[in-house]
């Protein structure tokens, strides 16, 4: 089977070991340094979850999330679920803090596939080891295919589904999820925090679920290289026109 065809049939891939060793360390470095510099402030670019520290913006906060936003092999992978045309929406980290409740089962930003097909991807970058107890993300394959959000279609999203699988992997894992499938993150039973990096990528067409032009520090923009600008869709009349409607902290529903 390809990776094409496991991610129409299933919604998500698992890359194992996908990062070097260097580079899970300088971003366990740099995502801890700054949960200190922005202490109770941390995250507030995003709409806040009982039980998660959040990290929100981080193409401004460190030249290792540029690297990791347009890494190729990712973003071919990510090519498969919305096409060619595509750009970065967000990129944070949550840290499930121990005894952090389960997320209800969910689509990001709220979305159905539409007349074009699929038009979300999120990556996941696992910090930390993910196993069935610390926060694993549970997925119900196939679900992507069915066109309708969960909230609407289960009495409780936060109950266990019969269809439901966990996703699991070691540190330096990156999982590739189609996010129109019903997915969210477990509990955490441990006692220590679950940290991932979330890249979410989204068509063209469709609003960033972080309008990045309006977040990014004008230094920071001026460096950017063209295909990096491209990816965060700064240049982008299009882009400017859906992101002038946005307001308010996203969330990952929304």
């Amino acid at each position: 089977m390809t990776e094409a065809e496991q991610l129409e049939r299933d919604g998500y891939l698992i890359l194992p070991d996908f990062m070097s060793r260097d580079l899970l360390e300088e971003l366990r470095a740099r995502v801890e340094e700054l949960f200190q510099i922005e202490g109770e402030r941390a995250g507030s670019e995003f709409k806040q979850e009982p039980g998660a520290r959040r990290l929100a913006n981080l193409v401004n906060k460190g030249e290792v999330f540029e690297r990791v936003i347009a890494m190729r092999p990712i973003l071919d992978r990510v090519a498969l679920v919305v096409g060619p045309r595509f750009k970065l929406s967000s990129l944070n980290v949550r840290s499930a803090e121990p005894g952090a409740a389960a997320q209800p089962l969910h689509c990001d930003a709220a979305a159905v596939p539409d007349e074009r097909g699929y038009w979300v991807c999120n990556t996941v970058w696992m910090l930390d080891d993910i196993t069935r107890d610390n926060s694993a993300i549970r997925i119900v394959p196939g679900s992507q295919r069915w066109g309708r959000l969960p909230q609407e279609a289960l009495a409780d999203p936060v109950a266990p589904h019969p269809g439901e699988i966990v996703l699991t992997g070691g540190a330096g894992t990156v999982v590739i999820m189609n996010t129109h499938a019903w997915h969210g993150a477990g509990r955490n039973r441990t006692a220590r925090p679950r940290r991932a990096l979330h890249a979410f990528y989204c068509r063209r067409d469709k609003p960033q679920q972080q309008y990045q032009k309006a977040l990014l520090d004008p230094e920071v923009q001026r460096r950017l290289t063209p295909a990096l600008r491209g990816l965060l869709a700064l240049d982008d009349p299009l882009n400017d026109a859906l992101g002038s409607g946005a307001a308010g902290r996203s969330g990952f529903m929304k």
